[in-house]
Parts: C-alpha cells; structure tokens; sequence
C-alpha cells in the first residue's frame, strides 16, 4: 500500500511507501531522508545535503562524486566529444590543454584523473598532470600528455576526471 503524510489508522507521517521499499524524512527537526528495501537502510541525505548510500559495503557511506568530466580530440582543432561542467578546452600547444569548468570547484582542492591515447586503442602512452606555473584553480585545470615521459604530444582520445 502507498501513503503520503497520515497512513491509514495512524498519526501523521513523513513517509511514503510501495511494496517493502519505502523513503521517510526521519527527523523532521534534522531533515535527514532515509531510503529503505526490505526494511534495511540503502541510502540517505542528510540535513548537510551530503548524499551516503550502500553499493554493496555494508553500510551507507557519504559518497564522492565527480564534479567534472570530459572526453575529447586533442588533435587538430580540438574537438569535446561528450562532457559534463566543461565548458571549453584551451589548446595551449603541442599536447597541452585547459579544461575550463562551466560551475566552479569550491575550492582548488580537487583530485584530477585522466587517460588518453592516440587511437582511441593504442597502448605506450600516458597521460600526466601538471602545473607549470598554473596550480589549479576553481575555474580551470592544466594537463598535458606525452609519449611514455618524453615530448608533448597530441592525442587523439584524452579523458579528465575531477573528484572533490
């Protein structure tokens, strides 16, 4: 049975159920929300807006997700192929890129990951992150690839990832 505010033959809820799965905001003073299956907890936010759910460790832990993200064509005029808070690449040169975000990091605090290769198959080359003179900041963050720590170089399939 579903209900929304007073179940049937009860007081007043906050709680919305079908079947044996159900989301109740648990503490209204609090505003924490709680999403259960089969009477065990599977998520939750709380009053913080920080988003917790269990992907199979046991418990429901604050997640960490990824604030920016970008697939694109390092050679030639440089190309997005798919993204997510990336506004633009600046090609910078010969195997140096910006990535701009469209929303701000909070802080430049963040962890940037990466990968790319020439042919969108090809192995032997990596992929690095620095800063030559440009730390990271809220609104962009330098990388650049080369040929296993030799020259720059222009890569055909690169991927950044930024987690914070």
């Amino acid at each position: 049975m579903s209900y929304i505010g007073n179940s049937p033959g009860a007081g007043p809820t906050n709680k919305i159920e079908q079947g044996n799965s159900s989301v109740e905001v648990i503490d209204a003073g609090t505003g924490r929300i709680e999403f259960t299956t089969d009477g065990t907890k599977v998520a939750e936010i709380d009053a913080s807006g920080n988003m917790k759910f269990d992907s199979g460790y046991g418990s429901a832990e604050t997640v960490y997700g990824c604030r920016a993200w970008v697939n694109f064509n390092g050679t030639g005029t440089v190309a997005i192929r798919d993204s997510g808070n990336v506004s633009s690449i600046t090609d910078n040169g010969t195997g140096d890129y910006t990535v701009n975000f469209t929303n701000p990091m909070p802080d430049a605090n963040y962890s940037v990951v990466g990968a790319a290769n020439i042919n969108g198959g090809g192995a032997g080359y990596t992929f690095n992150i620095y800063n030559i003179g440009t730390p990271y900041t809220t609104s962009s963050v330098r990388v650049a690839t080369d040929a296993r720590g030799s020259s720059l170089l222009d890569l055909a399939y690169i991927n950044v990832a930024i987690f914070r």
